[in-house]
């Protein structure tokens, strides 16, 4: 019924609605939080977008890349949410300029929230960007997206379950129906102002030396770089000899100016 609601608030007045949510258009100019939004291709990310800021992706290019970047906003409970929509990927081990520019933002930019946008009828598919993502960051939403085809194929979900396995929350939505979206905003806005404290369940079995090797060289990154988020995934990275990561700690991307 609050779907039903929004929706047809939205078809009268494009701005408002009855939950609390306006949205902002390109209008970001200054805000409270960032949120970006991750996900596979053809997932429906756009959709999340556009329903969330009102827009019909107002796109530019990230600076120094030819990869398009997507930035929009939404006011909700007077707090305004600057929304930057990344590239698709399917993973973040920077093998392209999409999962590069994905990866590095979610790592270096320290976003307050990241929804990933899943396809729920390939939840499978989508799991391993799902994990590589709480692999850096400790704030995220799940936010599982086409349900309606999802249904229509008779598969089931159990939200819950999934969340808990997880460690984030999980949201069902059907974007392209508004459906799920009010529910959306409510969480993001609950983990970015802390009243929801997530704990993702991350790799724990890893063998004794590299353990070992990874928590001196995190100790090391913390002593250098006071401001690094996640050392502990970075040294991985920087052990497994990605060099795209060395060069980011090398002209200190991560240290905004």
């Amino acid at each position: 019924m609050e779907s039903k609601n929004l929706k047809s608030a939205c078809e009268s007045c494009p701005q408002y609605n009855p939950n609390g949510l306006k949205k902002l258009g390109v209008d970001v100019e200054k805000y409270d939080f960032v949120v970006a939004l991750a996900g596979n291709p053809n997932t429906g990310k756009s959709t999340v977008f556009n329903a969330l800021t009102g827009l019909r992706q107002h796109t530019g290019n990230w600076p120094g890349k030819t990869v398009t970047r997507a930035e929009g906003g939404f006011q909700y409970n007077d707090q305004k949410y600057k929304l930057v929509d990344l590239p698709g990927t399917y993973s973040l081990l920077s093998t392209s300029e999409d999962e590069e520019v994905a990866r590095n933002f979610i790592l270096f930019g320290k976003p307050d929230v990241t929804v990933i946008v899943v396809d729920a009828g390939r939840l499978e598919r989508n799991l391993n960007l799902v994990i590589q993502i709480l692999e850096i960051t400790n704030k995220a939403v799940v936010c599982l997206n086409l349900m309606d085809e999802a249904k229509r194929n008779h598969i089931e979900i159990n939200t819950r379950a999934l969340a808990k396995r997880l460690g984030v929350p999980v949201v069902a939505a059907s974007a392209r129906f508004n459906e799920g979206i009010p529910e959306l905003i409510n969480v993001v806005s609950e983990v970015a102002n802390g009243t929801i404290v997530c704990k993702p369940h991350r790799i724990k079995n890893v063998p004794k030396h590299i353990d070992e090797a990874v928590k001196k060289l995190s100790e090391a990154l913390k002593k250098q770089f006071p401001t690094l988020p996640n050392s502990r995934w970075i040294a991985f990275r920087l052990l497994e000899g990605d060099q795209r990561v060395l060069e980011a700690l090398r002209t200190e991307e991560f240290n905004p100016s």
